[in-house]
């Protein structure tokens, strides 16, 4: 049976959308019947006609995933978008290294593992971008004194 009609005035009277108005399906008959806004605030109040709850969007698995990538995981090659460059900006990448290079230097000046002489080379050479991070600076430091 048709019961559109009856739906829309549903609808109207319970102050939802169509799609969440709930009939009784044991009581479709008596629906049917219904003709006017009065024969549906009766059924409303027979509980034969009920309005839903409305959905939600549920964001577990989004906390979930967040969780991961704060580990490090789910970072892989089928989960970028993206180029390198744009992921991660070149000039932000050398800022970075280029302030833990420098980091590095002025300590081991400051503890004796290198002169200010040496210092002011090494300085030199990475700011010319010779060093491609702190561990490949210390194994070259490492070279010079053998």
């Amino acid at each position: 049976m048709d019961l559109s009609f009856q739906r829309r005035l549903a609808a109207s009277v319970l102050k939802c959308g169509e799609n969440r108005v709930w009939f009784n399906p044991t009581a479709l008959e008596d629906i049917a019947t219904a003709a006017t806004k009065d024969d549906i605030r009766e059924l409303i109040e027979q509980g034969v006609v009920k309005r839903k709850p409305v959905k939600g969007v549920c964001r577990a698995r989004i906390r979930k995933n967040r969780i991961q990538k704060k580990k490090g995981r789910r970072r892989g090659h089928g989960s970028r978008r993206g180029a390198k460059g744009a992921r991660m900006p070149r000039k932000r990448h050398w800022i970075i290294r280029i302030r833990a290079l420098r980091k590095s230097l002025r300590e081991m000046r400051d503890n004796g593992v290198i002169d200010r002489r040496t210092y002011r080379i090494l300085y030199r050479k990475a700011k010319g971008g010779e060093f491609r991070s702190v561990s490949h600076l210390k194994a070259y430091i490492e070279q010079l004194k053998r």
